[in-house]
Parts: C-alpha cells; sequence; structure tokens
C-alpha cells in the first residue's frame, strides 16, 4: 500500500461499517492491555461514536477505495465527552485510528493536518485530545507534531487518567506544515 494517493474526505452514513472495521483493526491491539471492563467500555465507546449526533466533523483518509483511517472532530469537552466541567471550549479530535497494515505511511499524519484545518476554518486557536499511556505510539507521534501536556485538562476516571494534550494552531504551522 505504499505510494499511494491518500484522500482525505468528509464520512457519509454509507461508510459507517467500513468505519467500525477500521476502529476495530486499529484499537484491536489495545484489548490485551486494559482489563476487561475498561476494554468492554472502550468498545462501547468506539460504537457509540458512530451514531454520535455530537461529532462536527468525522474525517476518513482512503487511497483507491480502501477506507485506511478515521479521527472524528467535536467542538467541545461538553460534545466530545459529556463533560463541560472540563472548560475546552475548542476542538477536540477523538478516535484518530489508522488499520494497523496501513501504519507508517503517514496517514494519522494527514488525518491531524487535516483537523488543524477544519479548526481554524470553525476560528478556533487551540486543538485538544485525550490518550492514555497504553497507546505510546499516538503519545509519540502527538509529541513529536507539537501537542503538548494539558494536566489541567485530565480526566479522571477511578485511579486511572485520561491524560490530555492540546496544540496551539499557530505552533502548528511549524510543525506539520501548516498551509497559513
Amino acid at each position: 500500500m505504499t505510494h499511494q494517493t491518500i484522500v482525505i474526505r468528509d464520512a457519509q452514513p454509507s461508510d459507517t461499517d467500513a468505519v467500525r472495521e477500521v476502529l476495530e483493526n486499529a484499537y484491536a491491539e489495545y484489548e490485551q492491555l486494559l482489563s476487561r471492563e475498561r476494554w468492554e467500555a472502550y468498545k462501547e465507546n468506539i460504537a457509540n461514536s458512530l451514531i454520535d449526533a455530537n461529532v462536527k466533523a468525522h474525517l476518513l483518509a482512503e487511497a483507491e477505495g480502501t477506507l485506511l483511517g478515521s479521527v472524528f472532530l467535536y467542538h467541545s469537552s461538553d460534545a466530545a465527552y459529556g463533560l463541560p466541567e472540563l472548560n475546552i471550549h475548542a476542538p477536540i479530535m477523538r478516535l484518530l485510528a489508522v488499520t494497523r497494515q496501513a501504519r507508517g505511511q503517514g496517514i494519522a499524519t494527514a488525518l491531524i493536518a487535516e483537523t488543524i484545518e477544519r479548526s481554524r476554518t470553525w476560528g478556533a486557536d487551540t486543538l485538544y485530545l485525550h490518550t492514555s499511556d497504553v497507546m505510546q505510539s499516538a503519545v509519540q507521534l502527538y509529541e513529536r507534531l507539537g501537542f503538548e501536556r494539558a494536566d489541567d485538562k485530565d480526566i479522571h476516571k477511578g485511579d486511572s487518567v485520561v491524560k490530555s494534550y492540546r496544540l496551539s494552531l499557530v505552533e502548528a504551522d511549524r510543525t506539520i506544515g501548516g498551509k497559513r
């Protein structure tokens, strides 16, 4: 699948089954790393994202008609998580997923670049995301692209912490080759 032209586009209702497959493929590696109850809750969260009316944009990456990646954008912490108390009134990127077979081809970076552009068109100057330490390759990508820890926006679930990261969309020009 190398050297293919990657197209980033908005998801359509007819994409739901293919997106579910991408998400299941991308996140299956974490099943063994999470407790059974956390994994089941995570799978339910993923399934619910496919029908979530609070999604502001759902972007897909495809090549030659094959869906390779997906990302969801929300306009606030209330819309993304039902947590208005996080007080995030800026776009939040969730469930960035690239199939295991298509990793290493810049697909995640292309999806993130498009989330940055969308966020800018909405007038935002910051983009947020939440992740956990178990997703080390994702954390490394986010940090390489200029996302910085925003521990004041972490989500605490019992004894676990879902870590928050933020990206200044002005700074993103330098780290991701922004179009401004």
